[in-house]
């Protein structure tokens, strides 16, 4: 049976984490970016699909060619971040079924069926985005996630030759509180909210 978090463990995730604009200069490491993947490889998809690519730009070359495909302020972010991950998503993620989903023939739901395949990678690899996050603020790292790029441009640029296309980035790094202004309002429960 689950328990709760901490109070302390509500706010890291949630209450008081914050996407940053701009980072400390303080590397992040391999073992950092390993530890990121092995707790959000554990968050739950259909089928345990896991359609979630990531390349993480690390290099300075990586990232210029990155933030030379990104718009507005975009640029600028990742090329002063430590990482900036994209999170793709594989639109044969279904190949890997016969070992991620071992219980039924579930590659056969997928293979050829383009649009169902399209909808569960973006929205598994979605989820898997939202725990990309979780897991670097659970391990005390802040992101940035952003949608503001060429993804066409992105997807030759780092996909080529592969089924995997782009969602969105994310800068990451140990956030710098000068970089970010007043949390934005949230509503409460009735606002957006029906029992039923």
């Amino acid at each position: 049976m689950a328990e709760m978090l901490s109070e302390e463990g509500l706010d890291l995730l949630f209450r008081t984490a914050r996407s940053y604009n701009g980072f400390q200069d303080r590397p992040v490491s391999e073992d950092q970016l390993r530890a990121i993947w092995d707790l959000m490889k554990w968050g739950p998809t259909s089928a345990n699909m896991l359609p979630a690519r990531i390349v993480w730009c690390v290099s300075q070359e990586s990232k210029e060619k990155l933030a030379a495909l990104a718009s507005g302020t975009n640029g600028p972010k990742i090329l002063a971040a430590p990482v900036t991950a994209i999170i793709g998503m594989d639109l044969e993620f279904y190949e890997h079924l016969p070992r991620l989903f071992p219980h039924t023939d579930a590659r056969s739901w997928f293979k050829g069926n383009d649009k169902l395949t399209e909808v569960s990678a973006f929205r598994n690899s979605s989820l898997q985005g939202g725990y990309f996050i979780m897991a670097a603020r659970a391990l005390g790292l802040d992101t940035g996630p952003m949608s503001g790029f060429n993804n066409d441009a992105v997807d030759a640029a780092f996909f080529a030759g592969t089924k995997v296309k782009s969602n969105f980035i994310s800068t990451l790094g140990y956030g710098d509180p000068a970089t970010i202004f007043g949390r934005s309002p949230r509503p409460e429960f009735e606002d957006f909210n029906k029992i039923v």
